[in-house]
């Protein structure tokens, strides 16, 4: 939050991306692919606690239209990658990933899912394809010249306690809105939308020589494929979303609902606190929800060890993504409960472009309320409701004060399309709660089936301990087949 409230599995894609070396131009038919230069010879992934090496990928670039309305106007750049499949016998096509943001760089995504769990019989039937999205990483990125000051406040506001706080934070608000609308890419806003990305998906499989794209995308990846799969869809094959986002994307709606997420998610920490009382934090659930209180409201009034309240809550929502980091929340709490140094926070590169593309995605997609008023009236309720967190996502971003020059409406989601896709959903999900995926799955009516795991934390497949849920999605992805109707998989045993 005061840093990121991106994935987990999403950010170690960040570390893992793999650059384009010399770009290689694509042709609407064909793909030129050359290799790519890997940003550190020895660079690991981690992710959820396990450490592997990665795959080297094949990498491209294809250049597509900044305004599909204009499609031979101005063009830019987006960097392809692929893990080819080995195994030519059980190729059926290709499968294009994304691990979640907005913002967030996909590019060595596919190394990081081969590099862990995913199967080998996915592996084999498909050319595993990452992508930056526009606006990002190695594809034409925008920024909106955000200082190291405003860089480190992250993408939501700090817990307003008050309206005057709200009132306050409008200003910082509105001084992005100003620098990213100012900026040197400021061309590149209005069209730097999650409609387009799905339209350069679309291109992305016509230059592979594909005729249909199968799918695989966690969080905001949710989203962007379920618009692809609405505008394009006798196109896509067998699509995967994973901790899934209301029918809106990130919308208001969407940013509100993080703060039920923590309250969703929050009992299996205090559970998980409250059974190792050698962390000093409470030796029941409500003694721990209380500490989170304590030490929020004790922070806000003097930091300790470079802490503040915001700071405080938003290592907690973003640690509470894996189970595996559990320790480390418990850890960091009690380090500032007794005034000592908690563990370091490793640095996100590429912080300012991944902010800035996260801004114009967001605020581009969809209206957001306009006034000062609407934002502390959403405040006063979600601060009641969902006490941890409303304050500060209820509050007010730059959204608020973004350039009213947008192209087109956000795409709906609707039932209209082939029976081809598969959601999967932890039920305790913080950063994509299950009441956001419900939405989704309404929406999409007989097109989807929906998996859902008795279990915590964001994102499922490949790398979540149910096996239950995530044989499903192999089961789908290799063969085609669906559970018949929803399937709701019980909790199982951490290994």
């Amino acid at each position: 939050m005061h840093r990121t409230l991106s994935l987990a599995l999403a950010a170690t894609a960040v570390a893992a991306t793999a650059n384009p070396g010399v770009a290689v131009a694509a042709t609407p038919d064909s793909v030129r692919w050359g290799p790519c230069s890997e940003k550190a010879a020895s660079e690991k992934v981690a992710v959820a606690s396990e450490k592997a090496a990665l795959p080297r990928l094949e990498c491209s670039t294809l250049e597509v239209p900044l305004d599909y309305r204009d499609p031979d106007g101005r063009q830019i750049e987006i960097a392809i990658s692929r893990l080819a499949s080995k195994d030519p016998s059980q190729r059926r096509g290709v499968l294009l990933t994304n691990p979640g943001g907005p913002g967030i760089t996909g590019l060595g995504y596919p190394a990081v899912l081969a590099g862990t769990k995913l199967p080998q019989q996915v592996l084999d039937s498909y050319d595993v394809i990452g992508f930056d999205p526009r606006g990002v990483g190695r594809s034409t990125p925008v920024t909106c010249d955000l200082t190291p000051e405003q860089q480190a406040r992250g993408n939501v506001p700090p817990y307003a306690h008050t309206a005057a706080d709200v009132a306050r934070e409008a200003g910082n608000a509105r001084t992005i809105a100003e620098q990213c609308a100012t900026s040197r890419t400021a061309w590149m806003l209005p069209h730097t939308t999650t409609a387009n990305i799905a339209r350069d998906m679309d291109r992305i499989r016509a230059a592979v020589g594909e005729p249909k794209l199968s799918y695989l995308g966690a969080s905001y990846g949710s989203y962007l494929g379920a618009v692809y799969t609405t505008m394009f869809p006798k196109r896509s094959d067998r699509v995967v979303l994973d901790s899934n986002l209301g029918p809106g994307g990130y919308d208001v709606t969407a940013m509100r609902l993080l703060a039920r997420g923590l309250e969703d998610r929050f009992p299996d920490f205090a559970a998980f606190a409250a059974a190792h009382p050698e962390y000093g934090l409470g030796t029941t659930p409500e003694q721990v929800r209380a500490k989170f209180f304590d030490l929020a409201e004790r922070l806000e009034a003097k930091p300790v060890q470079g802490f503040d309240g915001t700071l405080f809550r938003g290592i907690t929502f973003d640690r509470l993504y894996s189970d595996s980091d559990m320790p480390l929340v418990a850890k960091t709490w009690q380090a500032l409960d007794t005034d000592q140094p908690p563990p370091p926070i490793p640095p996100l590169a590429g912080m300012e472009n991944f902010m800035a593309a996260r801004f114009s995605v967001i605020c581009g997609d969809n209206r957001w309320p306009e006034t000062v008023r609407e934002y502390q009236r959403n405040v006063a309720v979600d601060r009641l409701k969902y006490p941890m967190l409303g304050g500060a996502t209820a509050g007010i971003g730059p959204c608020a004060f973004w350039p009213d020059k947008r192209v087109e409406p956000p795409v709906r989601i609707g039932d209209r399309g082939p029976s081809n896709v598969l959601m999967v959903q932890n039920e305790r999900d913080p950063g994509t709660p299950l009441a956001g995926a419900q939405e989704l799955r309404r929406a999409f009516g007989k097109r989807a089936t929906m998996v859902t795991a008795d279990g915590g934390g964001h994102g499922v497949y490949p790398f979540g301990p149910n096996t239950c849920a995530n044989d499903a999605v192999t089961a789908f992805l290799t063969t085609g087949q669906r559970p018949t109707q929803d399937l709701a998989c019980a909790a199982e045993p951490s290994k």
